[in-house]
């Protein structure tokens, strides 16, 4: 018998994970990851590296730098060969990619990252679909090319506008204009509702009830309504997420303008599921309804009769029912969303049969392990999603079984649903292990946008909570994860899918930006939601929002700015301006704005912060001059903070910096060396100027310097 000749493998693969220590001598690295396997990683002349940049930055190469960066404890990202030697394999690094600045300090912590990059992906999507600049939803594509395009086979004579696809863009789009305050994003997101409700809307006015068509084909003649949907697994049918995903563009916002008509549609959508979906004997709602006789058990039905999913139930909170509540306080949609948590805890749950949740089921709730492509098989992201869905309705209904399945759900799933060598979080897995004991993957080990954010967001809300810094470190390994392989510096955007290296996927319909998956939703709710919790619950900064109430929208004239569901009493209102005066008629602790009697839209900015923020920095430039207001404690713990705030007020370019300095409680010596340092990088054409109404401690050590000057006839401002 003669054997084929040993070959060696030389493949390619990414390793994540925390620094243990660099060899100069031997110019390697040891890396740990994140289930704590040892690897050692050597460098060569042909390494280079980079910092994580965000959408619109340019490069951020450090390859020059690359082995003074190898700090003990940070994070990096490692693209490199394997290779087969006798003594085993070597690994030799190829492209090293560092989501932090230094160590501790995450680039996407810092208060403007997730701001600009809702604004980025934002226009790309303005860019794709509206050129010129008009925003003429009738040239809305449902598909989106890679680059930023409609594809060429939706140019044609008939063409499919799918309500969801549309409904979702428009919430991306309102959340851009709550985060930035652009009006473009604004207009944009009013009139795509006002298309939604023109052309996809039908109100029955006999039953009191609203629902949407599944799309809608524009042809040379006109329109041709789309009533069932046509998508695979719902085909024929009124399937619930249809409907659910048809309000999340328009409540968004509805949070915005309060316009009264928005919240009729909400109201009489709820009423179709409350009238037709609703399970009045088990429980619950059906997934999906018969488009002839709204019945959820004719046998047209199918696979689907009489069935109920996760998206029939737990699909209402993060897509239109928060934001409603938020909205409005109303205690029938607080009602809601409590039956909706209580039924994920007492249904889902499958442990020890399973670490997964159970998410198909008959209407006897006995679970459905043999529908469609689902099988007994989990979506991971589906999981973390419970997790972070229950944290937030928690702070409304604070109910000890809420958080026990969502810190269960955070404890089990990274071992079972993450990529504990690479980083970031799989698609579908087996429920049951293997012989292995492992949960195989079901048909690729890709990597999907919307599943990292449902893991960022779920362990950011956890850990902004809790406090457990297990959460936290989990959330910043998947925002590294997410913004170093998903942002797309070429075109615009994010990527749908990622190889599970990190490589960008680009075959088939992943390699679109726009299609019946794809909108905008995910990409812009992960930016504000995620600039949310780290700057108001983990990095404790403050945090600006955008409103813009039409005349007499909201009852009584009290706009709501609560930013989602946080714990009580765990942020306030800092400032409020009304169409750039300051404005002082605002409840801060119950983060309402009694607005003026107005006859126009008012354009209303909300400053929001923690409770118990030991610092407090703002900047406002007026064209010459950048002024620098601070509160409270100047320390080592807040200098991170302090330095990103001094930074992003000098980046204005001033030609002089007042410091407004007579809240400040204490200032240490870091924080002055900071000032020192920043005074001496802007150049000497540049005044720093300190309010005399400092207190004396500061004005001293400031002054002894020599680098400041002291206006003793510019006092601060009460």
């Amino acid at each position: 018998m003669i054997s084929a000749p040993r070959t060696r493998r030389t493949y390619s693969d990414t390793i994540a994970g925390y620094i243990t220590g660099y060899e100069p001598t031997r110019d390697r690295f040891g890396l740990r990851t994140t289930d704590g396997r040892e690897f050692t990683v050597h460098l060569g002349e042909s390494v280079v590296s980079q910092i994580v940049r965000n959408l619109g930055d340019p490069p951020r190469d450090t390859s020059g730098t690359t082995r003074d960066m190898l700090a003990e404890g940070r994070y990096v990202f490692v693209y490199g060969l394997f290779y087969q030697e006798p003594g085993g394999e070597r690994f030799e690094a190829r492209t090293l990619t560092f989501p932090e600045e230094s160590r501790g300090e995450y680039v996407f912590e810092r208060p403007s990252w997730w701001v600009q990059q809702a604004a980025e992906i934002a226009d790309f999507y303005l860019r794709a679909h509206f050129p010129d600049g008009v925003y003429d939803w009738r040239r809305f594509r449902t598909h989106v090319t890679l680059s930023g395009t409609h594809l060429p086979d939706t140019a044609g004579e008939d063409v499919r506008q799918e309500t969801d696809t549309i409904s979702r863009l428009v919430y991306g789009l309102a959340t851009a204009y709550m985060l930035t305050g652009t009006e473009r994003f604004l207009e944009a997101a009013r009139s795509g509702t006002a298309y939604l409700r023109e052309h996809m809307r039908v109100a029955d006015e006999r039953d009191g009830v609203v629902y949407w068509y599944h799309g809608i084909d524009i042809t040379p003649s006109g329109q041709r309504k789309v009533f069932a949907s046509e998508f695979g697994d719902d085909f024929d049918a009124i399937p619930m997420y249809e409907q659910i995903y048809a309000l999340a563009g328009p409540t968004q916002t509805y949070r915005i303008t309060g316009d009264p008509l928005i919240l009729g549609d909400i109201d009489q959508t709820v009423a179709l599921f409350e009238r037709y979906f609703r399970d009045e004997r088990h429980g619950g709602f059906f997934s999906h309804l018969d488009p002839i006789t709204m019945d959820p058990r004719a046998d047209s039905l199918r696979g689907n009769r009489s069935r109920k999913n996760w998206n029939s139930i737990g699909d209402h909170a993060p897509a239109y029912l928060i934001n409603a509540y938020l909205a409005t306080g109303r205690p029938d949609l607080a009602r809601l969303l409590e039956e909706t948590a209580d039924t994920i805890t007492e249904r889902f749950p499958d442990e020890p049969d399973s670490p997964f949740v159970q998410e198909r089921f008959h209407e006897d709730w006995t679970p459905d392990r043999t529908w469609g492509w689902q099988q007994n098989r989990a979506v991971v992201g589906h999981n973390l999603k419970i997790a972070w869905n229950l944290t937030r309705i928690r702070s409304l209904h604070d109910k000890p079984e809420y958080a026990a399945l969502a810190e269960r759900i955070a404890e089990v799933m990274p071992p079972v649903g993450s990529d504990q060598q690479r980083g970031g979080w799989y698609d579908v897995v087996e429920r049951q292990a293997g012989r292995d004991g492992g949960h195989r993957l079901v048909w690729h080990d890709r990597k999907a946008w919307w599943q990292q954010e449902q893991a960022i967001l779920a362990y950011l809300i956890l850990a902004g909570v809790s406090g457990d810094p297990e959460h936290r470190r989990l959330a910043r390994e998947a925002a590294a994860f997410y913004n170093a392989h998903f942002l797309d510096y070429d075109d615009g955007g994010v990527y749908f899918n990622v190889l599970a290296n990190g490589i960008p996927y680009l075959l088939g319909t992943e390699r679109l930006k726009g299609s019946h998956s794809m909108s905008g939703y995910h990409s812009l709710e992960l930016c504000y939601l995620a600039a949310v919790y780290t700057g108001l619950l983990i990095g404790s900064s403050p945090l600006t929002l955008h409103f813009s109430p039409l005349p007499g929208a909201f009852p009584d004239g009290v706009l709501r700015v609560a930013p989602d569901l946080l714990p009580k009493g765990s942020i306030r209102i800092g400032q409020v301006w009304i169409n750039d005066e300051p404005h002082a008629d605002f409840d801060a602790e119950q983060l309402t704005v009694n607005l003026p009697v107005s006859s126009k839209p008012q354009r209303v900015r909300v400053e929001l912060e923690p409770t118990d923020m030991r610092m407090r920095m703002s900047s406002d430039f007026d064209g010459q001059t950048v002024h620098v207001s601070i509160e409270g404690t100047v320390d080592r713990e807040e200098l991170q903070k302090f330095r990103h705030g001094l930074s992003e007020a000098l980046s204005a370019g001033p030609r002089r910096v007042e410091f407004h300095l007579c809240k400040v409680t204490e200032m240490t010596r870091p924080a002055i060396n900071e000032l020192l340092f920043q005074r001496t990088k802007i150049g000497l054409d540049v005044d720093f100027v300190i309010a005399d109404c400092a207190p004396d401690e500061v004005i001293h050590a400031l002054v002894a310097t020599d680098a400041f000057l002291l206006d003793p006839h510019h006092v601060c401002a009460e």
